[in-house]
């Protein structure tokens, strides 16, 4: 079976100070996150990768990682745009970024015909959730019969924290029998003075444990996920109040209200895994520390793709 790896590389990244995140170097060889994330995915079985990137990335981007991920594996792009709309809509002239992780995915109809990986970018994921997620979605992923079989990574909330500032993470509720029963979008996580704080979306206080396991848009999804996507993205854009210039047509929470529907069923795949993401320009030293680590300890190469660096 065919499985595709989706990396949703189109944002703007305005909390790192104006660079290009995703394309920070952090490797000892100069390797950047996706090159890890495309390194466990390829050795998990994943066999096509697919950028979801923004056109006017499209050189630098294609330089510094596209040209030399084609000589390992086949390599699609898909674009994310604020005008990428249905017939009839416009974005409000005021608007400056597109509508979220939604409308990144549905970048890809028609470019992947079995199940699908999607990541962010500017996250290490860890290698064992890619291999329990393609052994998972190549084996018990059947079907669609009505109801969307999908699966997510799930990871541990302290594992996923940054120590320079808030994170945004999906905070889950999964049954006993590991299904997913509520994914909630969670804002400006952080530990302060030894508090978890985290607020919901209208800036109100939540509750939140060290221990819950949070969604970090590693979902596992089957082709025809992609329909659906089509079909709501005009209703999302409806539903936009007039003067809203920062709603977003949000994975998670498409995948939440399908859940509530009984239309989607989302194993939750736990991986012990620890995050590492450049949210902000002071993780970077964070993670490259990190990957130094697994260098030494053999995790990886010094060199991850001696024959493309």
């Amino acid at each position: 079976m065919k499985t595709s790896l989706v990396i949703m590389a189109a944002g703007i990244g305005s909390r790192f100070g104006g660079g290009i995140k995703q394309l920070t170097p952090v490797g000892p060889g100069g390797e950047i996150i996706m090159d890890y994330s495309i390194h466990d995915a390829l050795e998990a079985g994943f066999d096509k990768v697919i950028f979801i990137i923004r056109r006017d990335l499209e050189e630098d981007f294609k330089a510094i990682i596209g040209r030399r991920i084609e000589k390992l594996v086949p390599v699609e792009y898909a674009y994310q745009e604020l005008g990428d709309l249905p017939a009839g809509y416009e974005a409000p002239p005021e608007r400056k970024k597109p509508w979220g992780t939604g409308q990144a995915v549905l970048a890809v109809k028609g470019m992947v015909d079995g199940p699908f990986l999607v990541i962010n970018a500017d996250d290490y994921y860890g290698k064992e959730g890619f291999r329990i997620l393609h052994d998972y979605m190549t084996e018990q992923m059947r079907g669609e019969s009505g109801v969307y079989e999908m699966c997510m990574g799930g990871y541990v909330l302290s594992n996923t924290l940054s120590d320079n500032g808030s994170v945004t993470r999906g905070v889950c509720q999964v049954g006993e029998d590991g299904y997913l029963r509520a994914v909630t979008e969670t804002f400006d996580i952080r530990m302060e003075d030894g508090i978890l704080r985290a607020f919901d979306a209208q800036g109100s206080p939540v509750t939140v444990s060290p221990s819950q396991t949070v969604s970090m848009n590693m979902w596992g999804l089957p082709a025809g996920f992609l329909d659906e996507l089509e079909a709501r993205f005009p209703k999302f854009l409806d539903s936009v109040e007039p003067g809203d210039l920062k709603a977003e047509f949000l994975l998670p929470q498409i995948i939440d209200k399908l859940i509530r529907a009984g239309k989607a069923r989302v194993k939750v795949l736990s991986t012990p895994d620890k995050w590492y993401g450049v949210t902000y320009k002071e993780d970077r030293q964070a993670v490259a520390d990190a990957i130094r680590r697994m260098v030494e300890a053999g995790v990886y190469k010094e060199k991850l793709f001696s024959n493309t660096l």
